[in-house]
């Protein structure tokens, strides 16, 4: 395999939000060289933060030794370490901020702390080409409506309580499925949806421009207990109410911004029926519907290299003394100098 060239720049990115341990590797010109994700699978229930974090500590140096040799560069190579600095879990975020101090330190380059939601918008945005889209970020950990105005992005809407990745998988769960390597929680309720035939009463819960998951998940658990109701049907209800949700606040701010993409990106977004949904009123605004591909929609660490690297173009470090992870990040909170809105 021939190696690159040697005057080019590569960022070597950390994701370590949640369940997902994730180096990518990118030069400066936004080719993704290597995108190496390894998984933590608790046995039962959700995450739990410590033993993922455990779980990320052990397998991190693996991770990074594999993405070197799928780059196929060499450590030296490295001009910047980006890294996940939020917002996230404690001890997952701690765990990849240190491997990212380490491995900065150690090469004596500059360090970078990313913004884990900023980074799927960019890392978006490579991937479709969209240049200023309204974006829904979907995932286990976060549920946003966001737009870039005025030098940041901004939320447009939000949930109020849990995201909506969370409340499809703790319905799988209550419904006996388990997760396995290929078909995630959120996919098996997708294939249960598609045997519905019955539309079974649920709360829709919209706030102004936020949403509420919380009720819609208690009456979906309620009934499935009851028993009254087959699973294909409950599956089918939960998703097109959820959605119905989701789609009616995006498409708000589509109306506000006049904005003429959409952008759908995190984990739940590989859902096909959320993109119909999505796809459907884009249209109707005349605007062009981008979906991100599934591995690079999911937590990776492509997305961290990607934005950590429009930041550091534009000037943008991050001492390791004040390199501390922030757990409660906000969107808003994060100058993005790259965009031009």
């Amino acid at each position: 395999m021939q190696r690159h060239n040697s005057t080019q720049k590569f960022c070597l990115g950390i994701e370590a939000t949640a369940d997902d341990f994730s180096v990518g590797i990118l030069n400066f010109e936004g080719s993704i060289l290597a995108n190496v994700i390894d998984s933590f699978m608790p046995e039962t229930g959700g995450i739990h933060p410590r033993e993922a974090a455990r779980h990320h500590a052990k397998v991190a140096g693996e991770v990074i030794s594999t993405a070197f040799q799928k780059a196929d560069i060499r450590p030296k190579d490295i001009a910047i370490v980006a890294f996940s600095q939020g917002p996230g879990l404690g001890p997952c975020l701690r765990t990849g901020a240190t491997t990212a101090r380490a491995l900065a330190s150690y090469l004596n380059v500059p360090l970078v702390g990313v913004n884990h939601c900023v980074a799927h918008i960019e890392i978006g945005k490579l991937a479709t080409g969209a240049l200023d889209p309204v974006t829904l970020y979907v995932s286990g950990g976060n549920t946003i409506v966001s737009a870039f105005d005025a030098g940041r992005y901004r939320v447009f809407g939000e949930t109020l309580d849990i995201a909506v990745g969370n409340c499809l998988d703790v319905f799988a769960r209550e419904a006996g499925q388990r997760q396995h390597e290929g078909m995630p929680l959120g996919a098996m309720v997708e294939k249960l949806a598609r045997g519905g035939k019955r539309l079974v009463d649920l709360p829709y819960s919209v706030k102004g421009m936020d949403l509420s998951f919380s009720g819609l998940l208690t009456a979906a658990v309620r009934l499935l207990k009851s028993g009254e109701w087959r699973l294909e049907d409950l599956c089918y209800s939960l998703q097109e109410v959820a959605f119905s949700m989701l789609t009616e606040v995006t498409e708000r701010a589509l109306a506000h911004t006049e904005k003429r993409e959409v952008l759908l990106t995190g984990g739940v977004g590989a859902n096909k029926r959320l993109q119909a949904m999505l796809n459907a009123i884009a249209n109707e605004h005349d605007s062009h519907f981008c979906v991100v591909p599934k591995r690079l929609a999911l937590d990776n660490g492509a997305m961290i290299a990607w934005t950590g690297i429009l930041a550091y173009k534009h000037g943008l470090t991050t001492p390791i003394e004040r390199s501390f992870v922030r757990l409660k990040w906000r969107l808003e909170d994060v100058e993005a100098p790259w965009v031009e809105g």
